[in-house]
């Protein structure tokens, strides 16, 4: 997020290419390419995401008129006032804050990723698609990690094929499947 640039975020397609990524090594940033190949894609995302940033990009525009120093492609989507790159530990320290005042201690900022996977795949959102969003290396890692919620989800699934079956079993055919079980 914090190596982010204008040029990676397409409002009109509402989509984010994943480049760059942003280090912090030693006290100094710096920016890199990401670790693995699945770590550079495109990320889809939501209308309401996209209308947010694109309100986000007039504010930056502005403020960039107002210090006479023109908004450009390649400037960083997230910056201190000064327009430099923000902090990664500094983002984790505001982002404790925000959350203790919240009332939500314990929760870290990298635990927003867990959060929308978590929400996508309660909504019924493919494995693929979630593990391709996260830059996983496979979608059998994905489920790994996220095995947790697919067990609650086995228990709807299978309320679902109970639906789809016709109702009960009758005294009969349960004898009929017995014998062709047991034979």
């Amino acid at each position: 997020m914090l190596g982010l640039r204008w040029r990676d975020v397409d409002l009109e397609r509402c989509s984010i290419s994943v480049s760059h990524v942003l280090y912090k090594r030693r006290g100094v940033c710096t920016f890199k390419e990401p670790k693995t190949d699945r770590s550079r894609r495109k990320v889809s995302m939501t209308p309401k995401l996209a209308l947010y940033l694109k309100g986000y990009r007039a504010q930056c525009q502005a403020y960039h008129i107002a210090v006479e120093k023109p908004l450009t492609e390649d400037d960083l989507v997230f910056t201190t006032i000064q327009g430099e790159p923000v902090d990664p530990s500094g983002l984790s320290h505001e982002f404790h804050k925000m959350v203790k005042r919240a009332g939500l201690e314990g929760v870290r900022f990298h635990d927003l990723r867990h959060t929308f996977a978590s929400l996508m795949l309660n909504k019924g959102a493919k494995p693929k698609v979630i593990s391709e969003a996260l830059g996983h290396a496979s979608v059998g890692f994905t489920m790994d990690v996220y095995a947790d919620i697919i067990d609650g989800m086995q228990e709807e699934a299978m309320a679902l094929l109970n639906d789809a079956l016709p109702e009960g079993v009758s005294a009969k055919n349960n004898a009929e499947l017995t014998r062709l079980f047991t034979n």
